[in-house]
């Protein structure tokens, strides 16, 4: 993966200035660790009438794969036709783009401490790329970089030169000229759009990607008239923080355009509508109250059985009263954004040591379940047919049997409240069943009488008098008489092998 910047000069304006806005000198060749391979910057030439420097990213192909499995629509995108067969290590893309970032962070930033006059200075440049995925064709290419003051050359590759019918590939060799631009404002606009281009990123896109996209773009995004195919592109397409962006976006430009602060636009409402309080969103409420219940137990190594995308781990990450923490679900999807969720290829090995997560169904017993402290049914048991209920609670209750069960599920009797749920309708249209209060009272109560717990019922949300809670929780705990029992067998058990083994050693003596 290759890029070049190249500048002209005069003896009076020398083009190895490039050299003291990119903090590279010129006479050395320097190699720089990136999370996927290696980046060297080099000058194959530098005088004072033109000067080159060159980018050169060698990709660990095997690396990439690896650390870049279910990051996303970025995530080593090709792999899944050949794992280590793909264009990341030769296409200009995200991981290019992050390469000049770490790089070249100072000269982006259009600082030089040793000639501060430097990075204001606008000065020919050219730029070269010579395999850029180009994911709109050249059109898109000329689109996105002719608003921002370049001459653009974009020659689509074909795809065999000896095939010539088979047409042109999604590849172009770019190259970009211009008068009118600083040396940072170049690198801003190629760290955004290389990614852009390529609508693929090789990592996990968050929120903190919003605040890059606006650094980086500060100055010629706001008015770009491609703004929102960037916006949405930069952003992995994820609507939510695309949405972010674009009304931060519209701020700068009512700013500008009123020619006062940001702050000044965002503030211009009344103080009361600041202060309305939004009520906290049930799934919150739900977490909160099963992290209560978890803590009044007294539990340490916790079970999220039917973890989902990892919300409930997430929060009791937070607590260290919980020691370890495994998250179980079914769906590899499910378990894959969990994964990207939780951060676990980025997270502190001290932290990493308490949580796992692994797939399993929960209609069968599973070994690896035994011997923790407590499990969570969070929002599962509705989306099993009713008939396979009675092999999730052998496994759970039977089976795993940790000291304490919580189970949520919705309440049907509340349903009513919900201006927006047709009469009938389930919440969710995966539900099999909604139970009323005394439904899951009196499944649960079998539960428990069945395996030796003890049951208790905690609402969560507002306890409305007529229909009563949102959600319900059954907070189920092994009962004192069986764990008697269990301590008294296991005593008999030991002073039985005991025995056993001092018998053995008299016949032997």
């Amino acid at each position: 993966m290759f890029l070049t910047i190249s500048t002209t000069g005069t003896p009076e304006r020398p083009a190895t200035d490039l050299g003291f806005l990119l903090h590279k000198h010129p006479d050395k060749s320097q190699a720089f660790s990136t999370s996927y391979g290696k980046a060297h910057v080099l000058y194959p030439e530098a005088d004072a009438e033109r000067c080159t420097a060159a980018l050169l990213l060698e990709v660990d192909a095997v690396a990439l794969v690896r650390r870049g499995k279910g990051k996303g629509r970025g995530g080593a995108p090709d792999a899944a036709l050949a794992q280590y067969v793909n264009d990341r290590p030769y296409a200009a893309s995200s991981l290019l783009a992050v390469a000049l970032s770490g790089v070249f962070s100072s000269a982006m930033r259009g600082v030089c401490a040793a000639r501060p006059e430097l990075p204001a200075q606008t000065r020919p440049l050219r730029v070269e790329v010579p395999a850029l995925p180009a994911r709109g064709g050249p059109d898109l290419v000329r689109g996105l970089f002719e608003p921002l003051g370049w001459t653009v050359d974009a020659e689509p590759i074909a795809l065999d030169k000896e095939f010539p019918a088979w047409g042109d590939s999604r590849y172009v060799r770019l190259v970009l000229e211009s008068e009118t631009l600083t040396v940072a404002e170049a690198l801003r606009h190629l760290y955004v759009l290389l990614p852009v281009l390529d609508d693929a990123k090789h990592y996990w896109v968050s929120s903190d990607e919003v605040d890059k996209l606006l650094r980086a773009g500060e100055g010629w995004l706001p008015g770009h008239p491609q703004q929102k195919l960037i916006t949405s592109r930069y952003l992995s397409r994820r609507w939510s923080l695309t949405r972010e962006a674009m009304e931060r976006l519209e701020l700068v430009r009512l700013a500008e355009a009123d020619d006062s602060e940001v702050e000044e636009i965002d503030n211009a409402v009344e103080a009361e509508a600041e202060t309305e309080e939004r009520p906290t969103p049930l799934a919150v409420l739900r977490r909160e109250a099963i992290v209560t219940a978890l803590t009044a137990s007294g539990a340490a190594r916790v079970l999220d059985l039917g973890c989902g995308q990892g919300q409930l781990v997430q929060a009791l990450l937070k607590d260290p009263r919980f020691t370890e923490i495994v998250g179980v679900d079914v769906s590899m999807r499910a378990l894959t954004i969990a994964s990207r969720r939780l951060k676990l290829d980025r997270m502190g090995e001290r932290q990493a040591s308490r949580v796992q997560l692994f797939q399993g169904s929960l209609a069968y017993t599973d070994a690896r379940l035994k011997g923790y402290d407590a499990a969570v049914l969070s929002e599962v048991i509705e989306h099993l047919d009713l008939p396979r209920l009675p092999a999730l609670e052998y496994a759970v209750f039977g089976a795993a049997r940790p000291r304490t069960v919580l189970v949520t599920t919705p309440n049907v009797e509340y349903n009513v409240r919900w201006e927006t749920l047709p009469a009938g309708h389930v919440r969710h249209g995966d539900h099999r069943f909604e139970w009323t209060r005394e439904e899951f009272r009196t499944w649960a109560g079998t539960v428990a009488e069945r395996h030796g717990y003890d049951v208790e019922f905690v609402p969560v949300g507002l306890d409305d008098p007529e229909v009563g809670p949102p959600t319900q929780m059954a907070v189920f705990e092994i009962s004192t008489a069986t764990r008697q029992s269990t301590t008294d067998k296991s005593t008999k058990d030991k002073s039985t092998t005991r025995k056993s083994t001092n018998e053995k050693e008299a016949k032997a003596a």
